[in-house]
């Protein structure tokens, strides 16, 4: 019986180990975290991340052929094949501070499976790491093996959160990267066997350590290319009364470009592609190839700028002051169906307008009070790390309440931003919303979900990202 070991129960090890589970009742999975309240949370009914389908599949594989333990070092040395997905935050001081990862948590859990393991093992680098970490891990584990045996492979994961076990039922691809020597083949072939429960041979890729590395900084460069070119036009459509919507329609019906990603909005988020962009910006630096670095900086200068443009759209609009007013916040996760907010460009958004001195009433379906807060307090990058070495905030933000409910949310209130495209904010009553608001009504849609001319007729005066401008908002020039 096949044992795998998985270190780090967030969103990346629990919704994987949970599917290979489902899909290999002959292994045995482990998923083991140093972190007692998250691990409790998996072995509980409320687990610790929201992921549509995820609790039916947990449910029914939990505590037959998958375990959330925090005995780490017992599983570590039970496995053969064990996962790392730790945390892999953006180093914020020294060397590389602001771009480079941060390694301290790979490299302990490498250096933990070294002491612990008494018997082979593949070890599968599945964080989102840099080009040539895996070499790094190498060096320790081979320098600290005691005659064992290490085979070190690359396995990203390319998953969406929002379609996480979607994405893990039916994959594009399964990447797996490992050492093109004899055994260094056959543990890429125990790992293909693994998936090949599942997943078509043909879907599933294998190539060098550093190829599979790159691919997936590669493929969430590309995404966000195409969000920071969409969000680009956006800005021109309303410079010149182009319509976002239908400018990005016609691009994407080319078959070479495709409709995907090509919404414009206040900005992308997310735990990667941010982090990842910097990634691959400083090893093109740390490489001497600073034009590459300059290309790829531009696709988070763009994301930043869109952000900014938003900001100031909602305070020029609003005779230029939000100071003491109300302004209703709809959305918080950094997109629907899921209640991350790592990266969500709400944060950037929200004290945009809180250092404007607005007050702000904020409502989203799946994140908390606690999380909302800590997101408003916490410095660049510090969500990165494990809870328990977070700072935690003892100051809330004063001029923020969060509510349950949209209606509570915009009472009063001078304006609306949409920032996340949730379903329940297409069918609200807008009449109901706007009869309850100051006038004049304004709402500004992050998201460009809203039928803006239904919003003109109830009285709104209404901007939208990228769509031609309210005759108000051309008197009121937002200049950045």
């Amino acid at each position: 019986m096949v044992k795998i070991c998985c270190i780090g129960a967030g969103y990346v090890g629990g919704p994987t180990m949970a599917v290979i589970a489902l899909k290999c009742p002959k292994i045995e999975v482990a998923v083991v975290d140093i972190s007692v309240p998250r691990i409790n949370a998996w072995n509980s009914d409320q687990l610790p991340i929201y992921e549509p389908g995820l609790d039916e599949v947990v449910k029914q594989c939990r505590g037959k052929n998958l375990f959330f333990s925090t005995d780490v070092e017992k599983h570590v040395f039970e496995a053969d094949i064990v996962f790392v997905s730790v945390n892999t935050p953006t180093k914020t001081r020294g060397l590389g501070a602001g771009k480079a990862a941060d390694l301290t948590y790979w490299e302990s859990a490498a250096r933990m499976i070294a002491d612990v393991s008494k018997s082979d093992k593949i070890v599968v680098e599945k964080s989102t790491v840099p080009v040539k970490t895996a070499e790094a891990i190498e060096k320790i584990l081979t320098h600290n093996s005691k005659g064992i045996n290490f085979q070190i492979l690359s396995n990203p994961e390319f998953l969406a959160e929002g379609t996480a076990i979607k994405d893990l039922f039916k994959p594009d691809r399964v990447l797996i990267g490992g050492r093109e020597t004899p055994d260094g083949l056959k543990a890429v072939k125990a790992l293909k066997d693994v998936y090949a429960h599942w997943v078509p041979e043909e879907n599933i890729l294998t190539t060098n350590l550093w190829s599979a590395e790159l691919s997936k900084l590669a493929a969430n460069a590309f995404l966000a290319q195409r969000i920071s070119s969409v969000n680009a036009m956006s800005a021109l459509c309303e410079a010149t009364g182009a319509d976002v919507s239908q400018v990005s329609y016609a691009v994407g019906t080319d078959s070479r470009i495709g409709p995907k990603f090509l919404n414009a909005s206040v900005g992308f988020g997310g735990s990667c592609f941010q982090k990842d962009i910097l990634n691959l910006v400083y090893i093109c630096e740390c490489n001497g190839l600073p034009e590459v670095a300059e290309y790829w900086k531009q696709v988070i200068k763009i994301n930043d700028y869109q952000k900014s443009r938003f900001v100031n759209r909602v305070v020029a609009s609003m005779f230029n002051t939000v100071a003491n007013k109300k302004v209703a916040i709809l959305g918080f996760a950094f997109k629907k169906d899921t209640g991350d907010t790592r990266e969500t460009p709400a944060i950037d958004v929200c004290k945009g307008l809180l250092g404007d001195k607005a007050r702000l009433s904020i409502y989203d379906p799946q994140v908390t009070e606690d999380q909302i807060q800590r997101d408003l307090t916490m410095n660049k990058f510090d969500w990165d790390h494990p809870l328990h070495l977070q700072p935690m905030s003892p100051t809330t933000v004063k001029q923020v309440s969060v509510v349950w409910d949209a209606y509570e949310a915009t009472k009063d209130a001078h304006a609306v931003c949409i920032l996340t495209e949730w379903d329940e904010f297409k069918t609200l009553d807008y009449q109901k919303i706007y009869d309850n608001m100051q006038k004049p009504a304004f709402v500004f849609d992050g998201r460009n979900i809203i039928n803006v001319d239904k919003l003109r007729e109830i009285g709104f005066i209404v901007y939208s990202i990228g769509k031609p401008l309210d005759a108000w908002l051309k008197d009121m020039p937002a200049v950045a």
